[in-house]
């Protein structure tokens, strides 16, 4: 069953037989769909209405295909009833509230001004040659309406498990532990369409409550492009050790690289460096290389921005190749020089992080 199907008729299911305004979705506390199952918990101030309320869901879900519904009922009130939270004062600092997360040595953001440029394909390589370099390596696919993370790890079949209390457990492949929305949706075209709310409430759940077991000496987190709301989000709510941002030598792109450097400043997050990928082409027949999209100037930027440029990745077919087939090019051909340069970006992070 569609996630947005199950919202939009809850949304549309009107209480006023008992005189209230509220639709079912007003009321609704957490949902969760395994196939055509269905598991809902509604908000009820008195046990005089669970029964009203549970055969209501039980209709209306089950005319739109739910073959099994079940209805929990709690007291605390939905999150729309509570009086609004005061805005801060000019003495409160909003990141003063932000946590570690739990079982996570460091945490490594990887993010991009624009899309397009190859983010993903970098977090995954990266993830890839720290597990390669012996260290215990989590990747979070923080890109809720395109999580692409599943594909190029080779992970779209795992199983996300939890435990009693309710943490995720994430899969392990190739030796990194990986979560994703993607691992979550009932197929690889079902598309995530959530409001701000609940965007965000998926991301706290994946930022503090998943179960990593053994702890991590990296977390990397691929976010989703721009400078939106899930960074500024992520801003003010974990700590995170440092920021990658990835770019390409077209003018455009560092345009944006700018963007994202001033932002990860405005929220108090260190840039580690930058990452240049699609640097060149190296024909294989000859060897040469070629400036496909022109001389670079991400190491001018990075200077005029007092961060560096942490290294250069060459255009080639297979890193393409490998993530179709689930596999890093790290891990795929150690010998390219895409995976070297790979190797020398981890390298240079390990550095960076050891001087904080």
């Amino acid at each position: 069953m569609a996630l947005q199907g199950v919202i939009d008729t809850l949304k549309n299911t009107n209480l006023q037989e008992i005189g209230v305004s509220f639709s079912l979705a007003d009321l609704m506390r957490d949902l969760k769909i395994e196939d055509d199952n269905v598991y809902i918990k509604l908000f009820s101030p008195s046990e005089k209405y669970h029964d009203y309320l549970r055969e209501k869901a039980e209709t209306v879900l089950k005319s739109i295909g739910a073959k099994n519904v079940q209805v929990e009922f709690t007291s605390e009130p939905p999150k729309q009833q509570q009086p609004p939270q005061p805005p801060p004062t000019a003495q409160q600092n909003p990141f003063e509230s932000r946590r570690r997360i739990p079982k996570v040595k460091k945490v490594i953001a990887v993010a991009s001004g624009k899309g397009g440029v190859g983010k993903s394909t970098v977090a995954v390589n990266l993830s890839a040659a720290l597990r390669k370099m012996g260290y215990n390596v989590g990747y979070l696919d923080a890109d809720m309406y395109g999580p692409s993370g599943p594909t190029m790890l080779g992970a779209k079949d795992k199983q996300v498990t939890a435990t009693p209390d309710n943490k995720l457990i994430p899969p392990e492949v190739h030796g990194i532990k990986i979560m994703s929305i993607g691992l979550l949706l009932p197929s690889e075209d079902t598309p995530v369409i959530w409001r701000g709310p609940v965007l965000f409430k998926a991301l706290s759940q994946f930022l503090f409550d998943i179960n990593w077991g053994e702890e991590l000496d990296f977390l990397i987190i691929d976010l989703p492009p721009g400078t939106g709301d899930v960074q500024i989000t992520l801003g003010q709510t974990a700590e995170i050790d440092g920021a990658v941002i990835v770019t390409t030598p077209q003018d455009v792109a560092l345009i944006d690289v700018k963007k994202g450097i001033q932002m990860f400043n405005e929220v108090q997050i260190p840039v580690l460096g930058i990452v240049e990928n699609m640097s060149y082409f190296v024909c294989p027949d000859s060897g040469k290389k070629y400036e496909i999209f022109g001389k670079s100037k991400t190491e001018e930027v990075a200077k005029q921005y007092n961060t560096e440029l942490l290294g250069r990745i060459p255009i080639e077919p297979k890193v393409a190749e490998f993530a179709d087939l689930g596999i890093p090019v790290v891990l795929a051909k150690e010998d390219s020089e895409s995976s070297k340069a790979f190797m020398k970006v981890a390298e240079e992070l390990i550095k960076k992080l050891s001087k904080q």
